[in-house]
C-alpha cells in the first residue's frame, strides 16, 4: 500500500494497523531547534481520544504519545521526529462474524477490490483509529509554527451542526468549545444534541456532522496560485478524513447565492496604515494565496457506518447476506474529527509556510 505520506517540505508519513500492537507517524523537513517534547503533543491526543463520554466509542486507549528519535534535550534536530501511540484495548473478536463480508458504507469492498486482501480488524488501515497519528504530527507543527510566527498562529474547531441541527451563531463562544462533549460553540445546542444522539443510537442508527475550522495569524502571502493552492491542499487534506464527504472553504456553497457586490471582501486601511478587510466570505484565501485574515474551512462527516441495524450486503463469495454491526464505535464520527481537522489544517499551514519562506525567504 502506497501513498501513506503527506506534505511536500514537512512531511508525515503515517503507520500501524487499529488492532495491530502500536500506531504512530514519522515526521521529516521539522526545522531545529524547536522546543519540543511529548508534553506538548499529549493534550491534543487527550482532546481526540476514546472513551470519554457516553457519545463516543467506549475503546479504552490512553493514546500516550512516546517520541522516538529527532528530539535531543528538549529541542527538535532536523533529524526525523519518530512517534509511537500503543493500541492496549483491541478487541479483534469483535470482528470475526464479518470478516468474510462487506459492511455497507465501509471501505471493505474496495479495499478487497484493489489489494485481494484485507485487515477486518477494526478496519485496519481505513480505521478512523489512524487519525491518532495525525493529531500528534499536528501537534508538532503548532509548535514549530508558533516558533516562526511569534505565538501569532492559533488554530480551533468546533461542531457546528449535527444530524441536521444547527448551533445559533449569534450565540457562539468559544469558551463552550471545552465545557461539552460536541466541541459545541452553542451551550443549548450541546444540550439538544444529546438528545439526538441517545435517540440514534437507541435506534440502532447514527448522525452526521458539519465542522468548521477557523485558523488566526497565518502569515499573508503563504500559498501559490494555480497548482500550489492554500485552499485546494486545505481542502485535500480535510477530504482525507475519514468519513469527509464535503469541504468547502470561506462561504464555500453559500456563496453561489450571493451577489457579487455581497460577496466581495471589501479592502480599507486600518489604524495601523496596513489594509484591512471588511468581511471574511473568502475564508482569508484570494487566488489560492492567504490574505492575512482567518482561513475558514467547514468540512461534512458522514453517518458512522458502523451501526447495529441490520443492511444488506454481499460476502466476498458473492453470496448475499445480512451486516450489523456490533462492538464499540462512535455513534457520530464527526464529534472526535474536530481536533483531527485542527491537526490537518496546522499541517498544511505549516508546509506552506516553509514553502514559501524557501521560495520568498520571509514571511509576514
Amino acid at each position: 500500500m502506497s501513498h501513506n505520506r503527506f506534505g511536500h517540505l514537512f512531511t508525515v508519513t503515517t503507520w500501524g494497523e487499529s488492532h495491530g500492537p502500536a500506531i504512530g507517524c514519522v515526521i521529516d523537513g521539522c526545522p531545529p531547534g524547536v522546543a519540543l517534547g511529548e508534553a506538548d503533543i499529549q493534550p491534543f491526543l487527550d482532546r481526540r481520544r476514546p472513551g470519554q463520554s457516553r457519545f463516543t466509542t467506549q475503546r479504552r486507549e490512553p493514546d500516550e504519545a512516546r517520541i522516538l528519535s529527532g528530539v535531543h534535550e528538549g529541542r527538535t534536530t532536523g533529524t526525523p521526529i519518530a512517534i509511537a501511540i500503543d493500541n492496549l484495548d483491541q478487541r479483534s473478536t469483535d470482528y470475526a462474524a464479518i470478516a468474510g463480508r462487506y459492511r455497507p458504507g465501509h471501505a471493505d469492498l474496495t479495499y478487497d477490490l484493489k489489494y485481494g486482501h484485507r485487515d477486518p480488524r477494526g478496519g485496519g488501515r481505513a480505521s478512523a483509529r489512524e487519525t491518532a497519528s495525525r493529531v500528534a504530527a499536528g501537534a508538532v507543527a503548532r509548535r514549530v509554527l508558533a516558533a516562526l510566527t511569534g505565538d501569532r498562529f492559533a488554530v480551533r474547531g468546533a461542531l457546528v451542526q449535527m444530524g441536521g441541527d444547527d448551533i445559533d451563531r449569534d450565540a457562539h463562544d468559544d469558551r463552550e468549545i471545552d465545557r461539552n462533549a460536541f466541541f459545541c460553540p452553542d451551550a443549548r445546542a450541546a444540550t439538544r444534541w444529546e438528545a439526538l444522539l441517545d435517540a440514534a443510537r437507541a435506534d440502532g442508527s447514527s448522525l452526521g456532522a458539519v465542522v468548521e475550522v477557523t485558523a488566526s495569524g497565518v502569515p499573508a502571502g503563504i500559498g501559490a496560485p494555480v497548482y500550489g493552492k492554500l485552499d485546494a491542499d486545505l481542502a485535500a487534506a480535510l477530504m482525507g478524513i475519514n468519513a469527509v464527504k464535503g469541504v468547502e472553504i470561506g462561504d464555500g456553497f453559500a456563496s453561489a447565492r450571493a451577489r457579487g457586490e455581497t460577496n466581495a471582501d471589501e479592502l480599507r486601511r486600518d489604524e495601523a496604515g496596513g489594509i484591512a478587510f471588511l468581511a471574511n466570505h473568502a475564508g482569508g484565501i484570494l487566488g489560492g494565496i492567504a490574505t492575512g485574515a482567518p482561513v475558514v474551512a467547514r468540512f461534512a462527516v458522514k453517518p458512522t457506518s458502523s451501526i447495529a441495524t441490520a443492511l444488506r450486503s454481499v460476502d466476498r463469495g458473492g453470496g448475499e447476506v445480512e451486516v450489523r454491526t456490533t462492538g464499540r464505535h462512535d455513534p457520530c464520527v464527526g464529534i472526535r474529527a474536530v481536533p483531527v481537522g485542527e491537526a490537518m489544517v496546522a499541517l498544511v499551514i505549516l508546509d506552506h509556510l516553509l514553502r514559501h519562506r524557501g521560495q520568498v525567504g520571509q514571511i509576514s
